[in-house]
């Protein structure tokens, strides 16, 4: 299973107001990738069978920010570590070696930070944290910038995109009313513009299987949006039929994508899109799902800009 498989949903789980930093370099050629976790990790892993003190108390002690915002829901304490690498040595082991082949990701990944500025002059690039937690997460976005749980990784394929669409969650700031499709617009504004920027998708199966049944979902979808119940679209599904998880990140990405051709100054569309201020009229002005909108208010008698009031 390939990287991009196995964190995207974990490495965003509703974004809060932490994106648009100001603290965070303006040069992407600044950008930080942060490895000394992983080496201070494997120290205190190969201490295990030679004391009978915790050696991960040091792993702590001396982490990162990244180790520091991974610690309250995901490490929670050294002792928490310590047990569950006790149980699960052989799964670490199988980490080891996993960063190796960094250095070439990096220049990769300064390569789509760079493009990113191309598009918005005002993007910040946070640092990248690759730490090593307690096998319930493979990363985060956190105001400290974004974490990566190795122990989780089985390869580095597919880590440039991911970065890439989680670089763009730090330069949103999308308000308006929630509703399913704000956190949609979110989702696949940074599918969007992450893969505009990198060449990469990272969502490849939601994204064929939601061109392969498109009326049925943007029916669907048109019936659901302005609700704050995201089941079945975002970050799990009920079972009800055999849809893949986060479908929202594809028709997000479709009303995104026609927004943007629709628009002459491109630079402009991506100031916008990540700047939506009414996800209605951000619809609207897409037109993605105006056959679907006019034949949901046609059955309920009421016309088509009665919807986005």
């Amino acid at each position: 299973m390939k990287l991009k498989f196995i964190i995207v949903i974990a490495l965003i789980y509703f974004h809060v107001p932490i994106f648009g930093q100001n603290n965070f370099s303006d040069n992407p050629l600044d950008a930080i990738f942060e490895t000394k976790d992983s080496k201070n990790f494997w120290i205190a892993f190969d201490k295990m069978d030679k004391t009978k003190e915790n050696p991960f108390v040091e792993y702590m002690q001396k982490g990162s920010l990244g180790v520091k915002a991974f610690t309250e829901y995901r490490i929670i304490n050294a002792d928490s570590l310590f047990s569950v690498v006790k149980k699960r040595k052989a799964d670490y082991e199988s980490s080891r070696n996993v960063l190796n082949g960094l250095s070439s990701k990096e220049k990769r990944v300064r390569a789509i930070y760079s493009a990113l500025k191309y598009w918005y002059p005002k993007a910040k690039f946070p640092p990248i944290y690759f730490v090593y937690g307690r096998f319930n997460s493979g990363g985060t976005s956190a105001p400290e910038g974004v974490v990566v749980g190795i122990e989780k990784l089985q390869n580095l394929d597919g880590i440039s995109g991911l970065i890439a669409h989680e670089l763009i969650h730090y330069q949103q700031n999308i308000t308006g009313k929630d509703m399913l499709l704000k956190w949609c617009l979110m989702e696949g504004g940074a599918d969007f513009i992450g893969e505009l920027i990198s060449g990469e998708s990272i969502n490849q199966f939601s994204y064929q299987y939601g061109a392969k049944h498109k009326d049925k979902l943007c029916e669907e979808f048109v019936s659901r949006l302005k609700n704050t119940d995201n089941q079945d679209w975002l970050y799990g599904t009920s079972n009800k039929d055999d849809r893949p998880n986060d479908l929202g990140y594809w028709i997000g990405y479709k009303i995104t994508e026609s927004y943007f051709n629709k628009q002459k100054d491109k630079q402009k569309a991506i100031d916008e899109i990540l700047n939506v201020k009414d996800p209605l009229q951000f619809l609207k002005q897409s037109g993605f799902l105006d056959v679907y909108i006019e034949k949901y208010q046609k059955s309920k008698k009421e016309n088509y800009d009665a919807f986005f009031k």
